[in-house]
């Protein structure tokens, strides 16, 4: 019996030992290795297969420095950290290039050296967001930078990685900040390791907006493209080059990957659309923004009223062949961005009121599409809808519409100041939303084909195509959306998207970047933005009311749970001993 018993100890103290070497050597191996089973429903833990297919371009090291290290961070900031961290793992998987280090900007020497390195780290790009921290002995203020500096050979780019939207609670901003850790982190290793930048080109040949008023969105852009601008001016070679591929043989290819049209006010002509339609033919892609009625602010200054009148481009056959029309027609939407009013005079000086417009909507994205996913509210000024014609082998995406609360007037259209003295009623606001920005995408039929007259052709553009490569088109019907704001005393500009006079900003710089990087990023890494992940949040009225029992069953049922166990086991082992 005795030695039966010393055998079971021994076997027992050897599956012990070797139960141990397993979980140490379990915890090597781990630390060596990432990896980690994804269950969730959404993917949230899984990187992309275009992320995937760029890591494998990733040759050097790349190095983040992340600057959400703290211990007094608040529960949202730490789990931010943990997410981010964990997501930097995922793509070491991929690739060991990818290396990081979490540094706490609150822990640099002095209180001068502190507030040097913070204005250093926002020269480089990071926005500073300050938190209010309850302690026992009051509250006080942290600046953290919830971003990184990410370094590659000589280049160097941030990574915002908190990414807020107007309206937002603070439990939605993270998540939403978290659900796109993917997309901006891919994007900045992307934008560092691209070796030829792609060319956008802004069309300056009919009026288009004066760079003063594209300056913001230029030098975004400047940072991912090489941006010019361009006058067709009837020059056949203004868009596309003729290449030599063999002797005698040549092809037709794209000198830009994008070219934008903002905000034409004069017609254009015959052969310089002949050459902007030829150019998508050959796999070009065009960002329209345009006014189909024209209305101007200016006009209002003086006087309480004015008309909005129906604006001829010369583009309206050319776009219906594509498959869209934009109405000549004025949106206006309960849901609009305030304006400032002169309500009376006060010791000789006017007194401005800001009132809401309603010929100025605030849209929002109108589907899941990576371009404007998550995408911020967008300002618009007097903007018109659009409507989409049937064409085979095109699909069209709605990206942008106004409110529920919208009505249209059709051109011409009296615009009165008179409209603010009086709250909106929402029963003469009852028509659908309205589509107010559209991608086309598909194998697009020339609007030349059999239409070609000598004074358009010409013998130097070899390879007329009647028929698209695969191409893109996106219109929006406003202007106004990638124009940014002038400071209204001093006339420097303002950042796109920001509205001086109500102090708030709007996402019209993220939709256009994002359309323009959808446009040109064939390895889809946009898509990672179309990610769609659950907030589970906690019902904040049944915790108050169970608060008691929540605390009880998470303070005893360990407790228990594990006496339960003992007990079971207990009594399995005193029967089997007993037996034998």
């Amino acid at each position: 019996m005795w030695k039966k018993y010393s055998k079971q100890k021994k076997f027992s103290l050897i599956q012990l030992v070797a139960a141990l070497v397993i979980i140490v050597l379990v915890n090597i191996v781990g630390s060596f290795i990432y990896s980690r089973i994804d269950l969730t429903a959404e993917n949230r833990y899984s990187l992309s297969d275009a992320t995937k297919e760029m890591l494998q371009d990733v040759d050097d090291i790349i190095y983040f420095k992340v600057y959400l290290e703290g211990g007094d961070f608040p529960a949202g900031f730490k789990k931010l950290r943990k997410e981010t961290q964990e997501m930097l793992d995922e793509f070491r998987s991929y690739n060991n290039k990818i290396q990081y280090e979490f540094i706490n900007p609150s822990a640099v020497g002095s209180k001068e050296d502190r507030n040097n390195f913070y204005r250093e780290l926002a020269r480089k790009g990071l926005n500073p967001t300050e938190l209010r921290l309850t302690e026992q002995q009051g509250s006080s203020q942290k600046v953290i930078f919830p971003g990184a500096i990410v370094t590659y050979r000589d280049k160097e780019a941030a990574a915002h990685l908190l990414v807020s939207q107007k309206g937002q609670a603070p439990e939605q901003a993270l998540n939403k900040s978290i659900q796109n850790l993917e997309y901006n982190i891919a994007n900045v290793i992307q934008k560092l390791i691209s070796g030829k930048k792609k060319r956008i080109a802004f069309i300056s040949s009919n009026g288009e907006l004066a760079e003063r008023h594209t300056v913001d969105i230029e030098e975004a852009l400047s940072e991912y493209y090489t941006v010019e601008h361009i006058r067709i001016d009837g020059n056949i070679n203004s868009l596309t080059e003729r290449k030599e591929i063999d002797t005698g043989k040549y092809t037709i290819q794209t000198k830009y990957d994008v070219i934008i049209s903002a905000k034409p006010d004069s017609a254009i002509n015959d052969k310089d659309k002949f050459i902007m339609d030829q150019y998508l033919m050959h796999g070009g892609s065009i960002v329209w923004f345009i006014d189909p009625v024209q209305a101007s602010m200016d006009s209002l200054r003086n006087k309480a009223r004015t008309i909005g009148l129906a604006k001829d481009l010369g583009l309206r056959d050319m776009f219906f062949n594509y498959g869209f029309r934009l109405n000549t027609n004025i949106v206006m939407d309960v849901n609009s961005t305030a304006i400032p009013i002169n309500t009376g005079n006060v010791g000789g000086e006017p007194q401005f009121d800001y009132l809401p417009w309603p010929y100025f909507p605030v849209v929002m994205p109108q589907s899941d599409h990576p371009v404007v996913a998550d995408l911020n509210s967008v300002r618009t000024e007097f903007v018109s809808s659009i409507d989409t014609i049937r064409t085979p082998l095109i699909k069209k995406t709605p990206l942008l519409a106004t409110s529920q609360y919208s009505r249209t007037l059709n051109a011409p259209a009296v615009i009165s100041l008179e409209i603010t003295q009086e709250r909106p009623d929402p029963k003469n606001y009852n028509s659908p939303p309205q589509t107010v920005g559209l991608l086309l995408e598909g194998t697009f039929r020339s609007f030349y084909d059999n239409r070609l007259t000598p004074d358009i052709y010409d013998n130097e553009m070899i390879g007329f195509r009647k028929k698209s490569k695969e191409a893109k088109i996106v219109v929006f019907s406003d202007g106004d959306i990638i124009k940014n704001q002038l400071h209204y005393s001093r006339g420097y500009p303002l950042p796109l998207g920001y509205d001086q006079f109500t102090g708030q900003t709007f996402g019209n710089k993220d939709l256009v970047l994002n359309t323009i990087n959808y446009l040109t990023n064939d390895k889809g890494i946009l898509n990672a933005r179309a990610k769609d992940f659950k907030i589970r949040l906690m019902d904040e009225t049944k915790v108050d009311e169970n608060r008691m029992m929540i605390q009880i069953i998470n303070t005893l049922g360990p407790a228990l749970l594990i006496l339960i166990i003992g007990v079971v086991l207990f009594q399995f082992r005193k029967r089997k001993y007993t037996r034998n």
